[in-house]
C-alpha cells in the first residue's frame, strides 16, 4: 500500500488534519475569548455553509480537472486565509467582520477539497478499506496531538502563532499534492447543468446512500453541529484532554477497521456507532475528567469504526467516473445539518441549558443509530458493488496524468 504516491498523499492529508484538528480548540478558545460562545458558533456555522455552497460544484470541477489540481488551489487559498487571520489577532482583538469574511473563503475552499478527498484513495491505493482505515488512523493521531497542541500553543504562544502554523499546514498539504502522480478519466463534452445532473441521478438511485444523508441532517443540527460550542464551554480548561481521548479511540477505532472485513459494512458501523452515545452522555451529566475522557476514548473509537466503513462504501459502490460528484452530493448533505447545528449554538443556550441540551444530543445518537439499522438497504448493503445501483460503468485507469 505504501507507494510513492500513497506515502505523499497520507502525508499531505495528516499535516492538513492536524492544523485542522487545532482549530476547534483555537477558535473555542481565542474567538471565545474576545466574541463569546455565540461568535465561535456563527463563525463555524459560517465556514460551514459556505463550504456546503460550493460543495457540488467542486465535485463537477474535480471530475473534470482532476481532485489534485482541485484540491492544491483550495489549499493555497486557505494558506491566505490563515494568514490574514493570524495578522489581524497581532492587535489582540480582530473585527469580528474581518473572521466571518475569512471563515466564508476558508469554508469556500473547503467546498472545493472536500469532494477530491474520498476520489483520491481510489487512485492512490488498490485495497481503499485499508486505506481509508490508515488515514482514519492518521486523523486520530492528529485529532489527539492537535487539541492538547492547541490548548498549550493558545495559553504560551497566542493565537497569533497558532492560525500561522495552521497556515504553514496547508502549505505542506498543496507541496506534497503537488508532487503526486495519477491518472484521471477523460470526461466527455458537457456543461455544468449535466454534469451536476448526472451525479444527482447517480446519489438518488442509492437508496442506502441518501437514506443515510437524510438521517445524517438530524444528527448534523442536534449532536455534531452544536457539540464544539456547547461542549467546550461545559468542560472548560480540559476541553483539550478531551478533545485528545476522543482522537485516542479514533486511533484505535482505525485500527480494528483495517484488521475487521464485516460482509454488511454499513450495518456493522451502525452497531459500532452506538458508542458514540457516551460523547455527549458525559458531558451532559458533567463527570469527572477521568470518565469524560473514557467516554470519548469510546465515542472516537464508535465514530473511526463507522467513517471507515462509510467511506469504503462510497468508494466502492460508484464509479469513478463519477465518485467526485456523487461523493459532493453526500458531503453536502451531511455537513448542511451542521451549519445550522453551529448557527444554533449561540441562541439555544438562552433556552436551554448546555447539559440539558447535551442529553438530548445523547438521545438523539440513539435514535441515528436505530434509524440506520431500521433502514433495509443500510442494514443489507454487502462490500461488493451493487451491480444496478447507478448506471455509471467504472471507466479503466489508462488516461491522462494532470
Amino acid at each position: 500500500m505504501w507507494t510513492r504516491n500513497f506515502t505523499l498523499y497520507f502525508g499531505a492529508r495528516t499535516i492538513s488534519l492536524l492544523g485542522d484538528a487545532m482549530m476547534p480548540v483555537a477558535s473555542a478558545l481565542a474567538i471565545g475569548k474576545v466574541y463569546g460562545i455565540a461568535g465561535v458558533g456563527y463563525v463555524l456555522a459560517l465556514w460551514t455553509a459556505s463550504a456546503v455552497l460550493v460543495m457540488l460544484f467542486g465535485g463537477v470541477v474535480a471530475d473534470r480537472i482532476g481532485a489534485r489540481r482541485l484540491m492544491i488551489g483550495a489549499d493555497v487559498v486557505r494558506v491566505v486565509t490563515q494568514g490574514v487571520v493570524a495578522v489581524a489577532f497581532l492587535d489582540g482583538a480582530p473585527p469580528y467582520a474581518l473572521l466571518l469574511v475569512m471563515a466564508f473563503l476558508s469554508g469556500l475552499a473547503a467546498g472545493m477539497f472536500e469532494p477530491g478527498v474520498n476520489g483520491m484513495v481510489p487512485l492512490v491505493a488498490k485495497d481503499p478499506q485499508r486505506a481509508n482505515a490508515t488515514l482514519k488512523i492518521a486523523e486520530a493521531v492528529t485529532q489527539l496531538a492537535g487539541p492538547a497542541l492547541a490548548g498549550v500553543l493558545i495559553v504560551v504562544a497566542g493565537p497569533v502563532f497558532v492560525y500561522t502554523v495552521d497556515a504553514a499546514t496547508f502549505l505542506v498539504s498543496g507541496v506534497f499534492l503537488l508532487l503526486v502522480r495519477v491518472a484521471v478519466p477523460r470526461p466527455a463534452p458537457s456543461n455544468v447543468l449535466n454534469d451536476l445532473r448526472r451525479g444527482w441521478e447517480e446519489f438518488k438511485a442509492r437508496s442506502w446512500m441518501w437514506s443515510v444523508i437524510l438521517v445524517w441532517v438530524f444528527w448534523g443540527v442536534l449532536v455534531v453541529g452544536p457539540y464544539v460550542p456547547l461542549s467546550s464551554q461545559v468542560i472548560g480548561a480540559d476541553y483539550g484532554w478531551v478533545m485528545a481521548a476522543l482522537g485516542l479511540g479514533t486511533v484505535l477505532g482505525g485500527l480494528v477497521a483495517i484488521r475487521l472485513k464485516p460482509r454488511r459494512p454499513l450495518a456493522a458501523g451502525a452497531v459500532a456507532l452506538s458508542g458514540y452515545v457516551a460523547v455527549p452522555l458525559t458531558v451532559a451529566l458533567g463527570l469527572p475528567l477521568p470518565l469524560l475522557m473514557a467516554g470519548h476514548l469510546l465515542g472516537g473509537c464508535a465514530w473511526a469504526f463507522w467513517s471507515v466503513m462509510w467511506s469504503t462504501s462510497v468508494q466502492t459502490q460508484v464509479a469513478p467516473d463519477v465518485l467526485n460528484r456523487v461523493n459532493a452530493y453526500q458531503v453536502a448533505g451531511s455537513v448542511a445539518g451542521m451549519a445550522v447545528g453551529q448557527a444554533l449554538a449561540g441562541p439555544v443556550t438562552a433556552l436551554v441549558e448546555p447539559r440539558a441540551f447535551m442529553l438530548g444530543s445523547a438521545l438523539v445518537t440513539v435514535g441515528v443509530v436505530a434509524a440506520l439499522l431500521l433502514i433495509r438497504p443500510i442494514r443489507r448493503l454487502g462490500r461488493q458493488p451493487q451491480e444496478n445501483a447507478g448506471r455509471s460503468i467504472p471507466v479503466p485507469a489508462g488516461l491522462s496524468s494532470p
